[in-house]
This record gives structure tokens, C-alpha cells and sequence, in this order.
């Protein structure tokens, strides 16, 4: 059978498509040389089944760490238990105001052409993690976001409530090798929201059971020391915002802010995106802007390819799959 990747190699020559094989064979080339690679994920890629490939990456060794959204995080885990209850629209173009209305009435909430089912997926998230909150509130515990998530996964709390194959969510590929995860912001989010109500009606008394952003960055700090002092790290971002903006400051806070002139810069860098740079975007800057902020180096591997994630993530995650020279695990599975 084919590989995906030798229809890439030959097929994709010019523009957007000749930037998606640069930067595929870059990202081999960074692994094959001992480095490591953080993947930050914005948008709706969760929504959007980002797991299917992203968690093969995984568990192949092939992503080392993640910073994501708040709702990224929570909407993988939402497809997991509610799959089978996602209505899709294709001519969401088409809806009119009540059509949209239509839906809130069947709590229904709408992510472009899918729809998240507020019962079966939000709530009944909301159920087992409140319990999570309310036990850490008790004994005075604190975790971070995705640490209570993790639990959830890896005590089976809501496996009875599984309806796609575990092997297709890149939370539980995570949970399982015990990924380091950033969630900047994770107060903007679904489940950020539902622990916010949960504090002001009372039912968890101290907010702070949930760490913080400046804690998340303190964490990634760590680990971004440990590991860049025996192997390069790369950076592949999906989409822009905080899930990018928040992690790749690490390297200018180490070398600026905490003086310390030796930790390495961002060794490789790859953004998808469609935002331009006029009027002052970041999310949309070119590469060499980062040059002046000091978190990529004059000849650090960098590319934009400027068209759809959903579509183009996955491509390059199947090239590095087939030439990064480890086969699939899933038939371990």
C-alpha cells in the first residue's frame, strides 16, 4: 500500500504544499538528530478529532509535550464520552439566526459544523470532575488543570461513557506516558467556567485547589531547563494565541528575565496558520520577528504554512510517522 508520504513527496511542489514537506522533513531531521518537539494546539482541533493522529505521535514518541487551550484539553475528552451524541452540519453557512436558536434548544453548541451536546458531553464531564475539585478542596490539595483530567482517565472514572476507540484520544495517549501539558488561560474554557460557578455557589469553598498560568509556566520552565540541557527542542504550533504566545516565551524569561544567558534557544519552529501580519497580529508574525525577541536563533529551522490545520496537521504528522523510523503501535494495542 502507498504512503501518504510518497504521495506528499511527489504531489506537493509549490506554495503552501512545498512549506508543508519542508517543514515535515525539518521535523524528521530535528527527531532523528535526538531533539524533542513541543506541539501548541489552539482553535478547535479537538473538536475537530486532532486525536486520531496526534495521539499515534504520541505514543510513537514523536511529541514530548503539549500546551493547548483550555478547551482543547476539555473537548478531546468531551468527543470520548459523547462521540455518538456530536451532531454534525454540514451548511452551517446556511443557518439563519432562529436555525441557530433551534439548536440552543437542544442544547446544542455550535463549533462550525459540529456540535458539542451540552448533556451528554459538558455534564457529564462536570459530574466526575466536580467530585475531583471537591476532594482536593477537603484535604487541601491543588493541582493543575489537566492533572485532574489525567485522574479521570487513568482511574477509569468515565470509561463505562467511552464511544470512540481510547486509541483515537490524545488525552488518554498522554495520560498514559504522562506528558507534560500546558493549558495557559485555562480559565477561558467550558470546565473553567463550570469551576468558577462551582466556587461562587459554594460547592468548592477555595479556588486555588486549581493552580494557576504563572504556575504552569514555573512548570514549564523546569522542564524546559532538564530537557534542553541534553537535547534540542523544537516547537510546532497550531494555530496562534495563548496556547503558542504563552509557551515559547520560556526561553526569553530563562535567558532575560532570570539572567541565564546559556539555555538554548527554540531549536526548530513550525506555525500553521492563516493569520497575516497587518495591524500588529503576533499570532500572524513571521518567524525572523521572533528572532528579535530572542526565542529563535538566525539559523534555527523555521516555517509558516499559511492553510487549514485540520487539514495539514495530519499530513505531517503521518510523514513523521513513516520517516521517522518507528512503525505504528497501534496493532500493539
Amino acid at each position: 500500500m502507498p504512503r501518504i508520504s510518497d504521495f506528499i513527496e511527489h504531489n506537493y511542489r509549490h506554495f503552501n504544499a512545498a512549506a508543508l514537506v519542508d517543514a515535515a522533513r525539518a521535523y524528521v531531521t530535528h527527531l532523528e538528530d535526538g531533539g524533542k518537539m513541543l506541539v501548541a494546539m489552539a482553535g478547535a482541533m479537538s473538536t475537530a478529532e486532532i486525536g486520531v493522529s496526534l495521539a499515534e505521535m504520541i505514543r510513537a514518541d514523536r511529541v514530548h509535550a503539549i500546551s493547548c487551550t483550555g478547551a482543547n484539553l476539555e473537548e478531546d475528552l468531551f468527543n470520548l464520552v459523547a462521540h455518538d451524541h456530536y451532531v454534525r452540519i454540514p451548511n452551517y453557512r446556511d443557518l439563519t439566526r432562529h436555525d441557530e436558536q433551534a439548536l440552543l434548544e437542544r442544547h446544542l453548541n455550535r463549533v462550525t459544523d459540529t456540535c458539542i451536546p451540552e448533556e451528554e458531553a459538558v455534564r457529564r464531564v462536570e459530574g466526575a470532575i466536580l467530585q475531583l475539585w471537591q476532594e482536593a478542596d477537603r484535604q487541601g490539595e491543588r493541582f493543575l488543570p489537566h492533572e485532574y483530567l489525567y485522574r479521570l482517565i487513568r482511574e477509569n472514572t468515565l470509561a463505562a461513557s467511552y464511544q470512540i476507540d481510547p486509541a483515537d484520544s490524545w488525552l488518554v495517549a498522554a495520560a498514559e506516558r504522562n506528558l507534560p501539558i500546558v493549558v495557559p488561560g485555562w480559565e477561558d474554557s467550558t470546565l473553567g467556567n463550570v469551576f468558577a460557578a462551582h466556587c461562587i455557589s459554594g460547592d468548592v469553598s477555595d479556588p486555588r485547589v486549581v493552580k494557576s498560568g504563572i504556575e504552569y509556566m514555573i512548570q514549564l520552565a523546569d522542564w524546559y531547563e532538564q530537557t534542553a540541557a541534553d537535547t534540542p527542542i523544537g516547537f510546532f504550533q497550531i494555530g496562534g494565541g495563548i496556547a503558542g504566545d504563552f509557551p515559547i516565551c520560556v526561553v526569553p524569561m530563562l535567558r532575560q528575565d532570570l539572567e541565564q544567558s546559556d539555555t538554548p534557544l527554540w531549536a526548530y519552529f513550525c506555525q500553521i496558520s492563516d493569520s497575516t501580519t497587518s495591524f500588529g497580529s503576533y499570532s500572524g508574525a513571521v518567524p525572523n520577528e521572533k528572532i528579535t525577541w530572542e526565542k529563535l536563533a538566525v539559523d534555527t529551522p523555521s516555517f509558516i504554512i499559511e492553510s487549514d490545520a485540520s487539514i495539514v496537521a495530519p499530513l505531517i504528522f503521518q510523514y513523521v510517522l513513516e520517516h521517522a523510523g518507528t512503525s505504528s503501535m497501534r496493532a500493539a494495542r
